[in-house]
């Protein structure tokens, strides 16, 4: 297969594409993100996992794990990691005026204004059933009419307290309206746009690429590798953890939990090179389109990124270097914060706009990503014995690195 035909360079096929949007539509906010773990990935899950394999349920939050070797603590394991929670905007309270007084989260207020959205609703009468109210748009200043000069020119933003959810209501009563539908303070409200096919070739865009994608290639990773056999000397552990946005608190029981012997984490990146005000701040220019990313520094592990780099330079799969600091911000964290020992690192795919509605990525770097850490897999597989002794005895020593001189000025090495 030539270069040109490798998968990460064609269009995602359709079918892999319903896939991903299914994950990505489905309505997951933190706290309740049983509608993708449940009712996406574990039907996913099911329809390709060979017999044996086993899918694992926690009782204090709705994370999954897909386990190849149930009980088998005697392999080398390792656990890909995907967030299925969303950022989500909450009811606040109810005016006088039927405005529903909404927060932003992890949004930026002024990305917010004017998109529709759809609020979840618990039955005040039947505690456990959910209703969906569609047709709602986030607002906050009503009219350009009616706002001070500074916010007319831009020189002054839209506060956070300032965002309501506009239901179009009218009449006598409206608060009392807006009581009567069982609206209450807590209530879930998600932006409304399902991803869809971009203008430029393999792209596309819409709310929540963070982080269904990072789901999304779990599950696809876990179908190739049950595709191909993958799996006879290692056990691997197929992650959509809960409660990222919020302190990666859900990965953080699945390590305490099964005790991973590796952490490969995947998570959406920004696009460094496209990113507007950042240029004096020196970034690596990691850019949409060039392949999957992967985290240097922090508690990113140099054995297990030298694996995955080895996998994708045999397969020729495009990668990125990621600097990270003090934390990956990612659920690459899991472990340390678990107090698990193992090897951990971060691997991604640079998009645009996050956290907005807006959110843009390349299909081919998500494709790459797939194909690379199905490849780690197969690598870790293929050594066969103790992995995990080779980790412990093998950590990089840079008292014995190499003098390098300027090829051009030999009198440096004497």
């Amino acid at each position: 297969m030539s270069d040109a035909d490798q998968p990460w360079n064609q269009p995602m096929p359709e079918e892999q594409f319903r896939r991903m949007r299914d994950i990505l539509a489905a309505p997951s906010p933190i706290g309740l993100e049983g509608a993708m773990t449940y009712g996406v990935l574990k039907p996913q899950f099911d329809s390709f996992a060979p017999q044996g394999w086993q899918v694992r349920q926690f009782r204090g939050n709705a994370s999954i794990v897909l386990d190849s070797h149930p009980g088998r603590d005697d392999l080398f394991s390792v656990m890909v990691i995907g967030h299925a929670d969303k950022i989500r905007m909450q009811v606040r309270s109810i005016g006088d005026d039927g405005k529903i007084w909404i927060n932003s989260d992890s949004f930026l207020p002024t990305t917010l204004i004017g998109h529709e959205v759809t609020l979840f609703s618990e039955d005040p009468e039947n505690l456990g059933q959910y209703r969906r109210i569609e047709g709602g748009t986030v607002e906050a200043l009503g009219a350009i009419h009616f706002v001070e000069e500074a916010m007319r020119t831009g020189a002054k933003g839209i506060k956070k307290e300032q965002l309501y959810l506009e239901l179009q209501l009218h009449g006598e009563n409206r608060k009392q309206q807006v009581r009567d539908l069982g609206i209450r303070a807590g209530d879930t409200i998600l932006l409304n746009r399902p991803i869809r096919r971009g203008f430029a070739p393999n792209t596309f865009y819409g709310a929540y690429l963070d982080n269904g994608l990072g789901c999304f290639v779990a599950a696809e990773v876990a179908r190739l590798a049950a595709a191909a056999g993958t799996g006879e000397n290692i056990r691997m552990l197929f992650a959509a953890a809960t409660h990222e946005e919020i302190g990666r608190m859900g990965s953080r029981v699945l390590a305490g939990e099964l005790e991973p012997d590796a952490i490969i984490a995947v998570d959406v990146n920004h696009d460094y090179e496209a990113a507007p005000n950042v240029g004096d701040r020196r970034l690596n220019p990691q850019k949409m389109g060039g392949g999957f990313t992967l985290s240097v520094g922090s508690i990113a592990s140099e054995q297990l990124n030298r694996v995955i780099e080895g996998a994708a330079r045999e397969r020729e799969i495009p990668f990125q270097r990621d600097v990270v600091g003090a934390d990956t911000g990612t659920d690459g964290m899991a472990g340390v914060l678990a107090a698990v020992d193992c090897a951990a690192t971060s691997v991604g795919f640079p998009i645009r706009n996050m956290h907005t509605i807006s959110e843009s990525a390349n299909t081919g770097d998500v494709l790459a990503a797939i194909h690379g850490i199905h490849g780690t897999l197969q690598a870790l597989d293929a050594r066969g014995g103790d992995i995990g002794r080779e980790l412990e005895d093998n950590h990089p020593r840079l008292d014995t690195a190499q003098p390098l001189h300027h090829p051009d000025n030999p009198a440096a090495a004497d």
